[in-house]
C-alpha cells in the first residue's frame, strides 16, 4: 500500500453505472467514461453485454415495491399535470411501465460498469442529471446529450432514452454491483491519481 495515502473507506465507495442502449448505438460510452474519470473516480469493472428479460426485471424490482410505487408516481405525474391517467391501478401501470423498459434495455447492447471512489454514488448522481432528460441541467450528462422527456415517451408507449443508469444510493449500488457482475471481474488496483487525491500529507507534517 501506497504509504502516502491514508486508507479509508471513503476511497472504496463503488455505484453502478448502465450506458443504455441509445448511449451505446450513439456513440457516448466514451464521453460517459470521460466525464466520471475526469472528476477522479475509477473503473473497476466494466463489460459490453446484451441484457435479458430476466436480468432487467430482477434489475428494477429488487425492491418488492417497485412496481406498485412507479405506478403510483405515474398516475400521481398525470393528475399533477391535469391529465387523466390511462392506468389508474398503480399494480397495472407499474407493471406497464416495467413492461417498456425491459423492451428498452433489452433493445441492443449495454455497457455495465463499476466506479469507485470517495462519494461516488452522489458524484455520479450529479453528473448524471435527472431521470427526465428536458429537466436536466445544462452540464449533465442527460441535459447535454438527450432530448427526450416523458411526454414524447407516454405518447410513444416507450420508456424514456435517458442514456444511462445510474444506482440511487450505496445500499442499491451494492445490490446492483453483485446483479451485474461476478466478484472475479472486479479488478482491485491503485490508480496514480489516487496519489493526489486522496493523500493526507501525514508525511510532510512537522518538516
Amino acid at each position: 500500500m501506497n504509504t502516502l495515502i491514508k486508507e479509508t473507506g471513503h476511497r472504496n465507495e463503488r455505484t453502478l453505472v448502465i450506458v443504455k442502449p441509445d448511449g451505446v448505438q450513439r456513440g457516448l460510452t466514451g464521453e460517459v467514461i470521460k466525464r466520471f474519470e475526469r472528476v477522479g473516480l475509477k473503473i473497476v469493472g466494466l463489460k459490453l453485454i446484451v441484457p435479458t428479460k430476466e436480468m432487467v426485471g430482477k434489475h428494477y424490482t429488487t425492491d418488492p415495491e417497485w412496481i406498485r410505487k412507479t405506478g403510483e408516481k405515474n398516475i400521481k405525474s398525470f393528475v399533477d399535470k391535469g391529465v387523466q391517467p390511462p392506468i389508474n391501478d398503480p399494480v397495472t401501470a407499474g407493471q406497464s411501465i416495467l413492461n417498456t423498459l425491459v423492451a428498452y434495455m433489452t433493445s441492443g447492447p449495454v455497457i455495465a460498469m463499476i466506479l469507485q471512489g470517495a462519494n461516488a454514488v452522489k458524484i455520479v448522481r450529479k453528473l448524471t442529471g435527472g431521470t427526465e432528460p428536458i429537466l436536466s441541467d445544462v452540464g449533465t450528462i442527460r441535459g447535454d446529450f438527450v432530448i427526450d422527456s416523458y411526454e414524447m415517451a407516454d405518447a410513444q408507449g416507450r420508456a424514456v432514452r435517458n442514456v444511462i443508469h445510474a444506482s440511487g444510493n450505496i445500499d442499491e449500488a451494492q445490490s446492483e454491483i453483485s446483479q451485474w457482475f461476478n466478484s472475479n471481474e472486479i479488478v482491485e488496483y491503485n490508480a496514480i491519481h489516487e496519489q493526489i487525491l486522496y493523500r493526507d500529507f501525514s508525511d510532510l507534517l512537522g518538516k
